[in-house]
């Protein structure tokens, strides 16, 4: 059987053993945490522990953890629950033209910023955004698919000059860069930091700010009604305590980059600062899902963009809106994780380079 290699680390990675251990311990215990007697008072200390180590690594306080079942869901709270301090109403949502597509969906009246060809917020445009008023700004800390990485501290500042709100979408950066200090609002997805799929957090700053949109039982300080998710929530922070070497990883992807580029390949964002783990890599003239089932039917694991979106036949809205023109069809997602070896990125090379000859790229 032909050896597998998984580089689609920014689709999901694989749960850690950490997380695993936790989540176990989780599932024996019985109880709700919202119950009073002896059980449920025990699931409730696993709650607030994995709460005080989600706290710890998000630079926040327990009261502005607000567990979700992932990051759509915590990206969505925010959209339609910011409000501004006194104010009713929900906030108008400015969002960059690359945001995933858990922002772009959420809301049918979200303004789209423009971005440059390196995949970074136009910043003027921004200031002539908010000319009109305050918004909630919702830009992602790094790209899902190309890993470009926004000046948030700069877009935090020209938002809140105008006395707006921040939005950082962290799914793919938490664990890889700092988090934002200055964003109101903190995205968090746990299957990308090797916790399992199904939950995630919302970091609200300022909690008052935030109005409920799943209403129930008063779970998460009234912020998000519904039974806690405890052996999610608990592998989650089990997960999100590991400390892994992304600077190895940036290093062990500049090197593959080199010779893809060497070979005639495109890396798509690699002139602005870019998470450590993610490259965009582009083959002229190639459709990106010819690339991917070539390189699975070889035995190596990518994506053509988001993983939710790979399986249709579509260009890149992030690569279109960088103006990459036809080449936003024409481009896989690489993504690493620090597990990733040496001779998995070696191996993926070559067959990279055998793929192009065979197609003529070459």
């Amino acid at each position: 059987m032909k050896s597998r290699i998984y580089l689609d680390h920014a689709a999901t990675t694989p749960v850690s053993a950490a997380a695993i251990a936790a989540m176990t311990a989780a599932l024996g215990q019985i109880g709700n945490p919202s119950s009073v007697h002896a059980g449920g008072r025990a699931a409730y200390a696993i709650l607030e522990t994995a709460r005080n180590d989600v706290t710890r690594f998000a630079g926040a306080l327990p009261e502005q953890i607000i567990f979700t079942s992932g990051g759509t869901e915590a990206l969505a709270l925010a959209l339609h629950g910011a409000r501004l301090p006194g104010s009713g109403a929900r906030l108008r949502v400015l969002a960059g033209a690359t945001e995933h597509d858990a922002v772009l969906q959420a809301c049918e009246d979200i303004a789209l910023l423009p971005v440059d060809r390196h995949g970074l917020i136009d910043l003027a445009a921004l200031e002539q955004a908010l000319l009109a008023g305050p918004a909630l700004v919702a830009v992602q800390a790094g790209n899902n698919e190309t890993g470009v990485v926004q000046p948030l501290a700069v877009i935090a500042a020209i938002t809140h000059a105008a006395g707006g709100l921040l939005l950082a979408d962290c799914v793919q950066a938490a664990g890889k860069i700092e988090l934002p200090a200055a964003a109101d609002f903190i995205a968090l997805s746990a299957h990308k930091l090797g916790g399992p799929p199904g939950v995630g957090a919302l970091v609200a700053r300022a909690p008052e700010t935030l109005h409920a949109v799943q209403r129930g039982g008063g779970q998460e300080r009234g912020h998000r009604g519904g039974t806690h998710n405890l052996p999610g929530i608990a592998g989650f922070a089990a997960a999100a305590g590991e400390v892994h070497d992304w600077a190895g990883v940036a290093a062990r992807r500049s090197a593959m980059e080199a010779d893809l580029i060497a070979a005639g390949a495109v890396i798509h964002g690699n002139a602005a600062p870019r998470l450590p783990h993610i490259s965009s890599i582009g083959m002229a003239g190639v459709p990106a899902a010819t690339q991917v089932m070539m390189l699975d039917l070889d035995g190596f694991m990518v994506s053509a963009g988001a993983a939710c979106s790979s399986g249709k036949v579509k260009s890149s809205h992030v690569l279109d809106a960088m103006g990459i023109g036809a080449g936003a069809g024409e481009a896989i997602r690489v993504s690493l994780s620090a597990s990733t070896s040496d001779a998995d990125i070696a191996a993926f090379i070559a067959a990279w380079l055998a793929m192009a000859a065979r197609l003529g790229r070459s």
